[in-house]
């Protein structure tokens, strides 16, 4: 599918589209948890406008040439904002990638990638030195997404969310 574009921050009108776009794409991820197996998770994914309220932290939106939300993700300039398990929050010198996800009707948009890369140059922007970010085995397309973008396994990040087996990835930009 090829299609135009656009990457920028969400604006406030379209947070509950976002979440309850997010809510929709994980709910249907086979072999991940439920709403009603993870009730806080779900939550969290809804109300993912609260987090452009943390510092140096912005959720990014993919829409197409006409305005239509195509996805989202949550950018970390700081990782004590991360909020995840395990040891990332205690990563120094990077930024972190959270809860991306892509309307299923524009899978293979580049809309994963495009949302990705934004946050990658935004860590680059502010001069970190590494990118971090989380999956799960449910997730196996954006797995192969952030490894094709050169992220690396690091099991020193991983972590269980409720029984969950959470997978932390690192993208090493300088040295």
């Amino acid at each position: 599918m090829n299609i135009a574009l656009n990457i920028r921050d969400a604006d406030p009108n379209e947070f509950d589209a976002l979440g309850r776009l997010l809510v929709e794409v994980y709910a249907n991820l086979d072999g991940f948890p439920s709403p009603a197996d993870q009730p806080h998770y779900y939550e969290m994914l809804a109300d993912i406008g609260r987090f452009s309220e943390k510092p140096s932290t912005r959720v990014l939106v993919a829409t197409s040439a006409e305005d239509h939300l195509i996805g989202g993700v949550v950018y970390f300039g700081d990782m004590s904002q991360y909020g995840s398990g395990g040891t990332a929050v205690s990563v120094k010198d990077a930024s972190g990638i959270r809860l991306l996800g892509v309307d299923p009707e524009f899978r293979n948009s580049g809309a994963g990638k495009a949302l990705t890369t934004a946050c990658i140059q935004l860590a680059k922007d502010r001069g970190h030195s590494r990118v971090i970010l989380h999956t799960t085995q449910a997730m196996p397309v954006a797995w192969g997404l952030y490894e094709k973008l050169g992220f690396a396994r690091s099991e020193d990040l991983d972590f269980l969310q409720n029984g969950l087996p959470v997978f932390g990835f690192r993208l090493q930009l300088r040295q």
